[in-house]
């Protein structure tokens, strides 16, 4: 690879971040419900495990684009007193036109018995990971920070 090579962008579709939500789904007692993402160039990180969640659309609250992703994602309508706000990361993209996003991460609890019935609508496959599991896994990066924060939130300050 030449340095002109490695400083030219990968080839694919453009991306375009966008303030965003993503649910920490616990499952007690074995852990948190992950979504491995499509293979495809078009989203952010393909084939890593993330949560379920998505983009904040105009004028939606983000606990109405949490509610509604996770209606299209799994197919179930968590009601709003179940959606607790965990934490938010920003996202500094540097490039013009993009500047600071958000991605605010909610926790919702899932029964065991539930996950056997949830039906996987985006995505390539979903799996229960315990804390363990989940740091030996190719996650998304903001996701793999905001996991963290939850996992270890009995630590911290």
């Amino acid at each position: 690879m030449t340095e002109s090579d490695a400083s030219r962008p990968p080839a694919g579709p453009r991306l375009h971040p966008r303030d965003a939500v993503a649910a920490i789904i616990v499952v007690p007692p074995q852990g948190y419900l992950l979504q491995l993402r499509d293979n495809r160039p078009d989203i952010f990180f393909p084939d890593h495990w993330g949560l379920f969640g998505g983009a904040i659309e105009p004028g939606e609250s983000e606990e109405a684009a949490l509610r509604r992703e996770l209606l299209e994602e799994i197919g179930v309508d968590f009601p709003p007193e179940a959606v607790r706000y965990a934490t938010r990361i920003d996202i500094d993209w540097n490039r013009p036109g993009f500047g600071m996003k958000t991605r605010a991460f909610f926790e919702v609890s899932l029964a065991a018995e539930r996950v056997r019935s949830v039906v996987l609508r985006e995505g390539a496959d979903l799996r229960v990971f315990s804390p363990a599991e989940i740091q030996n896994l190719r996650v998304t990066p903001y996701d793999a920070f905001g996991l963290w924060l939850h996992i270890n939130r009995e630590r911290i300050g």
